[in-house]
């Protein structure tokens, strides 16, 4: 063989070598070279190109730090309120008098001028003048009102009065004759008391008008010195179990437990009609309209004692009285 057919010999294995790697790295997807680029041409100098560097792994994200707690907002103070200063009342007004009249007498007093003594006058005339008017309306609108005039309850005229005394005192002698055949009077005293010696007189008065059987109870076990009921007792405990501490005391006894104390001292035989009366009446004995007819009064149409008022009808005038009036008891 010839240098010539070696050369080409060579030549066609060398070609037939490039064509086998260009298509085994097309089938293994990497580039083909400039072997298997014949378009290119033949570039017996040019450098392979170096294979790509395998990427570095994916860092890993470190996961955030938590957000921070918000902050609150600052806390606002919270705004105290100016205190509302009260309008001052008008002029001449029964607040302004109340207000201002004590000023003006004490400046008079202060710095008794003729200026200043004339104003404290001069207002002290607006005063009693609004109350004169107050009067005279008052008279008018109290007149001939059955809840308002105090003349249907007790009359002014004097005869009038002593007749009204004269039948009070008629119910009250007949109640107290009525109280005494159910009731006695224990009569504590001690024989060197000067009121107990004072108060005996008066309880045999009313021994005899009425007939209340009294029983006198001694404390130290002597005699009144005047000798008025010789007929006593030795206390044998029943001041303490009462709880008599002074003499003379009274106490109403209504067998078998009925007690009222109705006096730690002396009393006149007026007095000690009126608290008998009293003391029936607190111990359930008589009845509210029997003790009525002892009294020299008229009750007439009362009030009730409580009253469920709406505040709409308490600011108006006229609602007012007409609610108080449908409530009167006769």
């Amino acid at each position: 063989m010839t240098i010539r057919s070696a050369l080409i010999s060579t030549t066609a294995a060398l070609l037939a070598a490039s064509i086998a790697y260009s298509a085994s790295a097309q089938q293994m997807g990497q580039p083909a070279g400039f072997y298997g680029d014949r378009e290119r041409g033949w570039f017996w100098y040019e450098v392979e190109p170096e294979p790509d560097e395998e990427p570095p792994p994916p860092k890993k994200e470190e996961p955030a730090p938590p957000a921070p707690a918000p902050t609150p907002p600052p806390v606002q103070p919270l705004a105290t309120p100016e205190p509302k200063v009260p309008a001052s009342p008008s002029f001449g007004s029964a607040a302004w008098l109340r207000e201002n009249l004590p000023k003006y007498r004490d400046r008079a007093l202060d710095d008794p001028s003729a200026e200043n003594v004339r104003a404290y006058y001069v207002v002290q005339r607006l005063a009693m003048d609004k109350a004169s008017a107050f009067t005279d309306m008052a008279q008018r609108v109290v007149v001939g009102d059955p809840l308002l005039d105090e003349t249907g309850r007790r009359p002014t005229a004097t005869f009038a009065a002593n007749e009204m005394n004269a039948v009070a005192g008629e119910a009250t002698d007949a109640e107290l004759k009525e109280i005494a055949q159910q009731v006695g009077i224990w009569f504590f005293y001690r024989s060197d008391c000067v009121y107990c010696d004072k108060q005996a007189p008066v309880l045999e008065m009313l021994e005899r008008a009425y007939g209340f059987n009294i029983t006198s109870i001694s404390l130290d076990g002597k005699p009144l010195p005047g000798g008025q009921f010789p007929n006593f007792r030795a206390d044998t405990g029943q001041a303490a179990r009462l709880g008599v501490d002074r003499t003379p005391t009274l106490v109403l006894v209504r067998p078998p437990e009925g007690i009222q104390t109705i006096a730690r001292g002396v009393l006149s035989l007026q007095e000690l009609r009126r608290r008998i009366l009293t003391g029936a009446l607190n111990a359930g004995w008589i009845d509210q309209e029997t003790f009525n007819k002892t009294r020299a009064v008229d009750t007439g149409p009362m009030l009730p004692a409580k009253i469920d008022m709406p505040p709409e009808v308490a600011s108006d005038p006229t609602q007012l009285v007409n609610h108080l009036r449908s409530l009167v008891k006769q």
